[in-house]
């Protein structure tokens, strides 16, 4: 059988499988290069599963869950090591290994491991060590990479006490102290992790609002359940100088001169795409000037067989969003009448301690845009459910239209605000109003049912401000 494919992915990440099976699952012969030595990308082997799986595993031994609930003092062990903190993550993600490659083999998909370097632009070399080099041609070529965090020279990784989010989970021990450089979503999630194990973080943030693109009232609620329920210490609008290291301590110097010490500092600001050695510019593929490739609407790069999808396109990089870029992309390239374009409602989620999600606009959004806005609010500590698990601390916020009450955007600070995010998320995508939640039935008690209390509060806000005003502004 020759090395000729209609459809060739390079990374065997998100996308790329998901692109794949797309493709597979129409008739076409597929093929997939993955230079590391099992599928997933970062999302299974560095990134995204395995923080998961090491959050609810940090929950587990620091009794943060039963506290609430029992009125009792757990305290992690004090022989805890690295292997008891990742135990569970390496079962959860060999697990992922095992069920992608299933799915793989299912819909008959050809792998091949190596190193993947363009020749011309429907051309491409695969390297193994000790192997002959292997040339493949294909139709259709996806990139899907990925990206890697961002490593300035200036920054003096050492992979045992400066590491970056990849090499975290790889420190051969818990530190004491950790000092987390940048406070967006990977830096905050790895700083509630290893505050709930009882470790000492600083988050040294150089904004004033961590997770600068959620909503700014359940970022600020986040930051203080962070400092005092955690006991993180949060350096906002502080700049890092440099980071200096020895005897395995690390000093991590601020613009204003203030120095903190750790056992161990994570740099999490910024990732770039992973496009090095691919020989992209002998295909005549543009990439920007932090390595993520160039694409239009429909995913296609200036050479239009040559598609990309995932985070080796930039913004949103989120591995739920990778997958349908890689799905519509390749529906585009072979005219499939099936995805045409991703939706435009993104929910996003946190798994920080608590989580944090949101859908759809932010207030600065709506205010930005001159649109008229209410806001609805519903806490869980009025909630039955949110009694049960021991979280009265959790909010629920809706932002609605208010000539209409077309819902706008939603946002979840509390248990469970990840898997919560998609009822909103749904309403808004049919063009829904706050009647939903007034009119729809809830179990009960779930913690779902404070969406209807959150509308509840909206409507009364409303009216509050109508009575107020003498009636609703007249349309022009």
């Amino acid at each position: 059988m020759s090395d000729h494919y209609d459809l060739l992915v390079i990374g065997a990440g998100p996308a790329g499988e998901k692109g794949a099976a797309q493709a597979a699952y129409f008739g076409k012969r597929v093929a997939i290069i993955e230079r590391a030595p099992k599928p997933g990308g970062a999302a299974i082997n560095s990134g995204t599963v395995p923080s998961k799986t090491l959050r609810e595993t940090a929950l587990y031994f620091s009794g943060l869950r039963q506290r609430g609930l029992y009125g009792i003092d757990v305290s992690v062990k004090h022989d805890l090591t690295i292997g008891d903190f990742m135990y569970r993550e390496r079962a959860v993600v060999e697990s992922q290994w095992a069920l992608i490659e299933e799915n793989i083999t299912r819909h008959g998909i050809t792998t091949i491991q190596g190193q993947a370097r363009f020749v011309d632009a429907h051309t491409v070399e695969v390297t193994r060590f000790k192997e002959p080099a292997r040339r493949i041609t294909a139709e259709i070529i996806l990139l899907a990479t990925g990206s890697h965090p961002l490593r300035p020279a200036s920054i003096p990784f050492d992979d045992r006490v400066v590491v970056d989010s990849d090499g975290l989970l790889g420190l051969p021990a818990i530190p004491r102290r950790l000092v987390v450089v940048g406070g967006g979503v990977i830096g905050c999630e790895y700083a509630a992790m290893f505050a709930a194990l009882g470790v000492k973080v600083t988050i040294v943030n150089a904004r004033a609002q961590l997770l600068q693109q959620f909503d700014v009232d359940l970022s600020g609620a986040l930051r203080d359940a962070l400092t005092r329920r955690l006991g993180i210490t949060v350096l906002a609008e502080r700049e890092l100088r440099e980071i200096t290291v020895a005897d395995g301590v690390a000093a991590v110097t601020l613009t204003d001169d203030a120095t903190v010490y750790a056992d161990a500092v994570l740099y999490s600001i910024g990732r770039v795409g992973s496009t090095v050695d691919l020989g992209l510019e002998t295909a005549g593929v543009a990439v920007n000037a932090r390595g993520f490739v160039e694409v239009d609407a429909q995913f296609r790069t200036r050479v239009p067989h040559i598609i990309a999808a995932g985070d080796v396109v930039g913004y949103p990089a989120l591995a739920s969003t990778a997958m349908e870029q890689a799905r519509v992309a390749v529906c585009h390239a072979f005219g499939f009448k099936y995805k045409e374009q991703v939706s435009s409602v993104l929910p996003y989620g946190v798994w920080t301690i608590p989580e944090l999600a949101m859908v759809g606009a932010t207030e600065e959004q709506l205010r930005a845009q001159q649109i008229d806005y209410e806001i609805g609010r519903s806490s869980y500590r009025l909630n039955p459910r949110g009694q049960i698990v021991g979280d009265t601390e959790g909010i629920v916020k809706l932002l609605f239209r208010r000539d209409d009450q077309r819902l706008l955007g939603a946002a979840v600070l509390g248990e469970n605000a990840c898997e919560l995010i998609h009822l909103p998320s749904a309403v808004i995508a049919l063009g829904g109003t706050l009647d939903y939640f007034i009119q729809s039935v809830f179990n009960y008690p779930t913690l779902s049912d404070a969406f209807k209390y959150a509308a509840y509060d909206g409507l009364q806000r409303l009216a509050r401000r109508i009575r107020a005003s003498g009636g609703l502004p007249q349309k022009s």
